[in-house]
């Protein structure tokens, strides 16, 4: 029997090569698994608020330490998780796809849900102050981050080049999808300039995702506490349930869940005929441009090219609707809720696993930098905005957004659960409708990061545009105090 992809050769249905995808994604959803029975056995690590993909992670990720350590191997690379008799196409190449892939269908399915349009009516200033707040801090990550790793580049260290530090934004703010894309394009610029390319990238931008992990669940248990015992907030020790009613499930005009297909299978097939016509899109704009490193760098916005179509056939239907050619609703925000999540989880644990720690040997200390400078910068600055902007629910909108610029969006809800269970206040609202401004301002930010990596010089260039940025998106985000204090000083003339 041949696989045509899979192999060149014949092979049998027993064969490993034939098995090899689905014994790896058994072992990621193995070590959530373990991950969450040990939260729930341990006490103290259940109140860390880890999530268990990353907690599945790191336990995944000592297992092939400690292997590789003994056995010299990469536990990855072994001929068993191969998808060609070749082993060209190893595990290790496996876990990098499936966590490129699951960043583009959660972004596509989160991207699908239908808005309430009432919950933002009268409130468009605090979602657009979020989205601003998150560019302007994925900003202060990567110029903290360019401020360590330029004067720290080789001959200092080793194989790490001076754009390099701008993957502290995307590691900490964007998540282990985008610090994955980018450190490999980042290393896999080797082929086009040998004398400058990051050694292991991909490995150095997961490590800064997993240590985001880490000071999202770690740090923001802390300053909860630290919260709690000056009596600033109430801990919620016994979580309440989520109350699925019928209408949590499903509206009254959407298609029934006993139809000729499965109503989450509509879902699921939304997801991915968007994601599969974002390849098409990526295709078509990739044939315009010739230069490798701009090709890959459109494929690196798998996720964008993805949320822009899930937009437009979301308003497509809107449209149809409107025009009565369709008569119900056929995507359902519960559903789409649980695919992005499975596809985000899925993407944390496979990033965190796909980690070689014998290749960051030589880049430890530059972690860690990048890792307490990192965090500390977003604590202060976040904890400053929420104050100064969302003042009657100050620490809510703080534990939200911190957990989801260390972490990801849903670090950010695990914390928030914590004092507002039931989403009384807006910080939810703010984390689901800030995506739009943020990606549109966010966007240059993720064109010009690219041009870091191409030398020292560019590295500075770059350097001083993001401050430049991040001066501007100030003035946007304080512009009712700057235009203020510009009317008190020019009063208008009162006319008689």
């Amino acid at each position: 029997m041949k696989f045509g992809v899979f192999s060149a050769v014949q092979t049998e249905l027993w064969d490993t090569n034939v098995w090899a995808f689905i014994l790896v994604v058994g072992i990621l959803f193995g070590g959530m698994i373990l991950a969450h029975m040990l939260k729930k056995m341990i006490p103290a690590l259940n109140k860390m608020l880890i999530p268990a993909s990353v907690l599945g992670g790191l336990l995944i990720l000592v297992f092939t330490t400690l292997y590789q350590i003994i056995t010299k191997d990469v536990f990855f690379d072994l001929k068993i998780f191969a998808v060609d008799l070749n082993n060209e196409v190893t595990g290790t190449s496996m876990l990098d796809s499936i966590t490129y892939h699951c960043l583009g269908i959660g972004f596509v399915a989160m991207s699908l849900r239908t808005s309430d349009a009432a919950k933002k009516k009268g409130r468009m200033g605090e979602v657009i102050d979020t989205g601003v707040t998150t560019v302007s801090t994925y900003l202060i990550q990567a110029i903290i981050g360019l401020l360590i790793t330029i004067p720290l580049a080789q001959p200092v260290v080793d194989g790490l080049i001076e754009g390099s530090g701008v993957l502290l934004a995307l590691g900490f703010g964007q998540g282990t999808g985008q610090a994955m894309n980018f450190g490999k394009a980042f290393a896999d610029q080797v082929t086009i300039m040998p004398d400058y390319y990051l050694k292991n990238g991909k490995d150095f931008g997961l490590a800064i995702a997993a240590l985001g992990f880490l000071c999202a669940s770690i740090g923001g248990v802390i300053y909860l506490n630290i919260l709690k015992r000056q009596g600033k907030v109430k801990i919620v020790t016994q979580k309440e349930v989520e109350e699925l009613s019928v209408e949590n499930i499903q509206t009254k005009d959407e298609i029934g869940m006993n139809e000729s297909i499965d109503k989450f299978s509509v879902q699921l097939a939304f997801v991915m005929i968007v994601y599969a016509l974002s390849y098409g899109a990526m295709q078509l704009v990739k044939g315009i441009f010739g230069d490798p490193n701009t090709q890959r760098t459109i494929f690196g916005f798998n996720f964008l090219i993805g949320t822009l179509l899930a937009i437009l056939l979301k308003n497509l239907f809107r449209l149809l609707r409107k025009a009565g050619l369709v008569k119900h609703q056929y995507l359902n925000n519960f559903m789409l809720n649980r695919i992005s999540g499975v596809a985000f989880d899925i993407m944390i644990v496979s990033g965190i696993a796909a980690i070689n720690l014998e290749l960051l040997k030589g880049y430890w200390y530059v972690l860690l930098l990048m890792t307490i400078l990192g965090a500390i910068s977003t604590f202060i600055f976040i904890r400053f905005v929420s104050k100064k902007f969302h003042s009657e629910y100050k620490y809510e909108q703080f534990m939200g957004m911190y957990g989801m610029l260390t972490g990801t969006a849903s670090t950010g809800i695990i914390l928030l659960r914590e004092i507002d269970p039931n989403f009384k206040t807006p910080a939810s609202d703010n984390l689901v409708y800030q995506n739009l401004p943020a990606i549109i301002l966010g966007f240059p930010m993720l064109m010009l990061i690219k041009e870091a990596v191409k030398s020292r010089e560019h590295a500075l260039w770059v350097l001083l545009i993001l401050v430049g940025y991040l001066a501007f998106l100030m003035i946007i985000l304080f512009r009712r105090q700057i235009f203020k204090s510009r009317k008190k000083k020019n009063p208008e003339v009162v006319k008689e």
